[in-house]
């Protein structure tokens, strides 16, 4: 642990669970609002599908506006986005417009994206040697992400008599807070590394495909958001809707499932330093086996508790070893475009699943839409088990 982080490491959290609070405000309502605004009803997880979308679609802009630009006033002017996205969203449910709803949530995922990039400012404020604990300290900062967003929800319903449009007022104003915050961040991370290096003639695809350990990296990451978003997006609309648990059971698994995306991360780095990479990321796997084999036992609210709890955990053993080996994988002139293509394919791979979610639970169920990610998860226990030996660059600490 560094002996002492830059404010910025702490405004870059703080500011990292406010505008993920967006993300689980919509996990939570967005498919509940378009089963009763939208033209069709397996058009319901539409909006979050395209809240994914949206954020697939910007990590190539992302990259190259940070190269040119440097990340602080990208961030800005993103988390800008962040609260028009919301004003907007608020006026679609005004106008009960499904359409204008759905282009509001794309919107709001281009802010999504930008806050996923503040995984990789963390880094440089802190130093790569410490990637795995300060990646740990960010997410574990976005735990308050998993009670914001929903709160928000009910406050805002309650604020305008059972409407949903006073929750996405309320979200503006927690964008609008992590704008601010973000003003007094530093534009030039004192961490960055010092070694003169020059940039690779190849593409950031190419040097992904051959490095063993970006490979790892971006396969790593892939299964982990492709298998939570299949599943999470299916649980609000299969709980409240098709089974019939409360709202108040369903924002609580929502809720538990986000906290437990963020709470191992005290204990993820200090098992990444003590067991290795592949050893966490083989433990990610079993939990994610494990999480199926119990949603698939029954439907009982503690069945879904458990379930998304662990579907959570999986996720974060896996984003956090992923995300911490991206960052020691490559050297740093080429951490822009390596970084922006990582984001792409991950996210367009989660937009696929988050997209797939909706129409495999609407024409196979719940059980379908478990029993659809084996596959994914056999195919990566194969090429982890065949990874073998790779070379991370790793700077000393001091």
């Amino acid at each position: 642990m560094p002996r002492q982080l830059s404010p910025s490491v702490w405004l870059l959290v703080i500011a990292y669970a406010l505008m993920n609070s967006g993300g689980s405000l919509v996990v939570f309502i967005s498919s509940l609002i378009a089963s009763r605004i939208a033209p069709s009803a397996d058009l319901a997880t539409l909006p979050i599908a395209l809240m994914i979308v949206g954020v697939a679609c910007s990590t190539l802009p992302l990259g190259y506006l940070q190269s040119h630009y440097g990340r602080k006033k990208v961030f800005l002017g993103f988390a800008a986005l962040a609260c028009g996205s919301a004003l907007l969203s608020s006026l679609s449910l005004l106008l009960q417009h499904f359409w204008l709803f759905c282009l509001a949530t794309f919107a709001m995922g281009f802010a999504m994206a930008s806050a996923h990039q503040y995984r990789f400012a963390v880094i440089e404020h802190a130093g790569a040697a410490y990637a795995a604990t300060v990646t740990s300290i960010l997410l574990f900062g976005g735990l308050l992400s998993a009670f914001i967003g929903p709160e928000i929800a009910l406050w805002g319903q309650a604020l305008l008599s059972g409407q949903f449009m006073g929750s996405y007022l309320l979200l503006a104003c927690v964008f609008a807070l992590s704008f601010i915050l973000l003003c007094f961040t530093n534009p030039n991370p004192l961490n960055l590394h010092t070694e003169q290096t020059i940039p690779s003639q190849q593409s950031g695809w190419g040097l992904i495909i051959s490095s063993p350990v970006l490979s790892l990296s971006l396969l790593s990451a892939v299964v982990a958001y492709a298998v939570m978003s299949f599943i999470m997006t299916a649980t609000p609309l299969t709980m409240h809707e098709h089974i019939g648990h409360s709202l108040v059971d369903t924002k609580l698994v929502i809720q538990s499932h986000i906290a437990a995306m963020y709470l191992p991360s005290l204990v993820s780095g200090l098992l990444i330093d003590r067991l290795g990479y592949r050893w966490v990321l083989g433990l990610g796997l079993s939990v994610f086996l494990l999480c199926i084999a119990v949603a698939l036992f029954n439907t009982a609210f503690i069945h879904f508790w458990l379930a998304l709890v662990l579907l959570g955990v999986a996720w974060n053993f896996l984003f956090i070893a992923a995300t911490t080996m991206l960052a020691l994988g490559h050297n740093h002139q080429d951490r822009f475009k390596v970084q922006a293509t990582n984001d792409f394919v991950l996210f367009s791979c989660q937009a696929v699943a988050a997209l797939s979610s909706g129409w495999f639970l609407y024409h196979y169920q719940w059980r379908g839409v478990l029993l659809m990610t084996l596959p994914l998860l056999l195919f990566y226990g194969v090429f982890l088990w065949r990874s073998t030996g790779f070379k991370l660059i790793k700077p000393a600490r001091h």
